[in-house]
C-alpha cells in the first residue's frame, strides 16, 4: 500500500508540474483531474484558440495493479521517462498506448 500511495503522489506531483507550464497562444488553461478513488489521472488543454474550442487529453495515466498504465502521453519528454527519472522501475511503467504484441519490444513492462 506504501508503494501505491507513493505511486498516486507522483503522477500528481508530475502532471500538476506540466500544468503550471502556461500556453504560448490561446486562452487555454491546462486543468488536472485526478481520480485517486479509481486511479486515473489526466492532464486536459481547455480554453479558446482564435475561435476555436479547445479541449483535449495531454496526458492520461492509470494505476493498474500497482503499475502506470501510460494510455496517452502528448508531451515531447515522455512520462514513461519523467517516471523512471523519478525512480520508478520500468518494469512497473506500462505503455498501454501500444498494442500489447509491440510491448514486448519496449524497455519497459509487457502488462
Amino acid at each position: 500500500m506504501e508503494t501505491l500511495n507513493h505511486y498516486r503522489q507522483l503522477i500528481r506531483q508530475i502532471l500538476t508540474e506540466h500544468a503550471r507550464v502556461p500556453y504560448s497562444y490561446g486562452e487555454i488553461k491546462s486543468v488536472t483531474v485526478f481520480d485517486a478513488e479509481s486511479d486515473h489521472y489526466l492532464l486536459m488543454a481547455i480554453g479558446w484558440e482564435d475561435h476555436a474550442h479547445v479541449h483535449d487529453c495531454m496526458i492520461h495515466v492509470d494505476i493498474i495493479d500497482g503499475k502506470f498504465w501510460i494510455q496517452y502521453d502528448g508531451t515531447e519528454y515522455g512520462i514513461a521517462r519523467e517516471l523512471s527519472d523519478a525512480g520508478v522501475p520500468k518494469d512497473h511503467i506500462v505503455l498501454g498506448f501500444n498494442s500489447p504484441e509491440l510491448r514486448k519490444y519496449t524497455e519497459y513492462a509487457a502488462a
